[in-house]
């Protein structure tokens, strides 16, 4: 077996994170689009342990340690409130391996950041979801989450993405893709810049809460895909929220709403055929009820009263962010065809459509577990 990971010779990782034992294997894991992930195995007497390695992505993150700051303080305030009632937390929440140098990651000599945690055996992800029972889970995962961090003191995290849920920002780069026509596609996509701009007054409403102390800066995920929830392989519990990168300030409907998007709609976000798309309403009540079932309490009024919006909120800023792309020549987001962006953005622009004809039953519906 070749003992090396791109350049990396693997005896220095285990040297790094003090690991000791014998490699057996290491092969990719699973299939993120940012970051190298690599599941590892060593032995030491008798003994197997597994872990993940990943190389991060500094093109994306540009500070790495920054990053591990926040997740290593978030991880570490969940293990804590396990602890607190009594409840192992091993399989609760990602643990990180120190590095040497004292830090939760390393830069090698040819300038690839590397980090390491433990692996979470016997769970499984899920990268779609059309059961009821399996998405209420999910809402109860991720309000859980959600509801542990509630008390944690957002001042000390870092922004590794800024700005990466401002709506009222993200219409200012759709106007300047609009203005220059980087790729000279704007003729044929009048219908969707008419249907952003007819939108604009939404994009200022959660921005403009914020201002007037309206809503509370919480610690978010950012980044609430089905497929970051580790359920248990025996009983389907969500136990795990993973892929913390993107966890950070924001605001709680950032996250609600944005599984809401990725989750509840009808078909795949990318799907070309837009009689396929909308809002899928048993699959919205499933999530709110076990959501609200265990951050409910953690959550303002004014949080709750906005739930609905939320989800259309930021199902308009992911359609938005895919045209705007689409506009500057396809420079963000991987696309199998020339017309990828311009059909996810159609999608979710349908499926903003769908919310605003339902808002009045996702209010109802929110309301009810209120």
């Amino acid at each position: 077996m070749e003992n090396r990971i791109f350049d990396l010779d693997m005896d220095i990782i285990a040297l790094k994170f003090g690991i000791s034992g014998e490699l057996v294997s290491f092969d990719k894991y699973g299939n993120g689009n940012i970051n190298g992930t690599f599941i590892v195995e060593y032995e030491n007497n008798g003994s197997t342990e597994k872990y993940i390695l990943q190389k991060i992505n500094t093109e994306v993150f540009k500070n790495p340690f920054e990053l591990m700051k926040n997740i290593v303080g978030v991880t570490g305030h969940i293990r804590q409130y396990y602890a607190g009632k009594g409840i192992d937390s091993s399989r609760r929440t990602l643990e990180f391996l120190k590095c040497d140098n004292g830090d939760y990651c390393f830069i090698d000599e040819s300038g690839s950041c590397w980090r390491m945690y433990k692996y979470i055996d016997k769970a499984h992800t899920y990268d779609t979801i059309d059961n009821a029972d399996l998405f209420r889970e999910a809402g109860r995962a991720f309000g859980e989450f959600q509801n542990i961090l509630s008390t944690y003191d957002v001042s000390t995290l870092y922004d590794t993405i800024p700005d990466f849920h401002n709506t009222a920002k993200r219409f200012e780069a759709f106007k300047q893709a609009v203005n220059e026509n980087a790729a000279g596609r704007l003729q044929s996509v009048k219908n969707e810049v008419d249907f952003v701009l007819a939108r604009e007054d939404d994009t200022y409403v959660l921005t403009d809460l914020i201002a007037e102390d309206k809503l509370p800066l919480r610690v978010t995920h950012n980044d609430t895909k089905i497929n970051n929830i580790l359920f248990d392989e025996k009983t389907n519990e969500g136990i795990c929220v993973i892929d913390l990168d993107t966890v950070m300030t924001g605001l709680s409907l950032y996250d609600f709403g944005d599984c809401i998007r990725s989750g509840a709609n009808k078909t795949a976000e990318d799907d070309p055929n837009t009689d396929n798309v909308g809002i899928d309403l048993e699959l919205y009540e499933a999530f709110v009820s076990g959501y609200l079932s265990s951050a409910g309490e953690a959550l303002t009024d004014t949080e709750k009263s906005y739930l609905p919006f939320s989800a259309k909120l930021l199902t308009f800023e992911c359609g938005m962010r895919f045209l705007t792309d689409y506009l500057n020549g396809d420079t963000y987001f991987r696309i199998a065809y020339p017309e990828h962006n311009l059909d996810r953005c159609r999608n979710q622009f349908k499926l903003v459509e769908d919310m605003e004809n339902n808002m009045d039953k996702m209010k109802a519906i929110t309301n009810k577990y209120c």
